[in-house]
This record gives structure tokens, sequence and C-alpha cells, in this order.
């Protein structure tokens, strides 16, 4: 597994980890390397997401071993919740989590609304 900082410009302020199983990891490492050299974003994209990745094992226990760094980046102590997304994983303080899931579910923020079309559930 590879544990990186979570990048998403509208969540601002949200500060929570992706863990990417080491194939999926590997797909978006390809797809950041063809990235434009000279292009800002991209390089914000490669120091930020490639620069802050790190490996991660499990212990004897099956635990999965955090890096500091990225620990407390994320604020994450002794409650965290590890959210499912398709192809990798979101890490949040359990608190944080709380209150971002609340405000989402009260919340009437349509915004990209148009872009995911007529997807029925």
């Amino acid at each position: 597994m590879v544990v990186t900082v979570a990048v998403d410009e509208r969540c601002a302020g949200e500060q929570g980890l992706w863990l990417y199983p080491m194939p999926e990891w590997e797909k978006l490492e390809q797809t950041i390397s063809k990235l434009p050299s000279l292009n800002k974003m991209a390089i914000k994209l490669k120091r930020f997401v490639i620069g802050n990745a790190s490996e991660c094992e499990m212990d004897g226990q099956g635990r999965l071993l955090l890096p500091e760094n990225l620990r407390s980046y994320a604020e994450l102590d002794k409650k965290i919740v590890l959210v499912g997304q398709l192809n990798k994983f979101e890490l949040w303080n359990e608190q944080a989590w709380a209150e971002k899931n609340s405000e989402w579910r009260n919340g009437d923020d349509n915004e990209g609304l148009e872009e995911i079309g007529s997807i029925s559930f």
C-alpha cells in the first residue's frame, strides 16, 4: 500500500490521506509522470502527491504503519475513519469525518452535478 496526502482544491482545508493498493498507485504514478514538466500545476501535483507518498507495511497484528508526518498532516490520532473510494481509500480524523459528513448531508452544494450526467443508482 502507498499513502499520500489527499488533493482536492474544492475541499480546501480538508486534510485527509489517500491510501492506494500498489497496482493502483503504479497507474497513478504513470499518469502523473506523463504530465508536462513545465506546467506549474503539474509540478505542484508531482511535488505534493508524489513527494509525500510513502509505502506502508503492516505490522504483526495487521495494522497499517503510517509515517508520522502524514499522521500529523491529517491530524490522525487514535480514532480514524477508513472510507472506500473504488480504486483507493481515504483516511480521515474521526471528528473531521463526522463534521464533513454532516455538512455534506445537510448542504445544498450542487457544484459539478451537470458533469456526472444521468447516473442512476
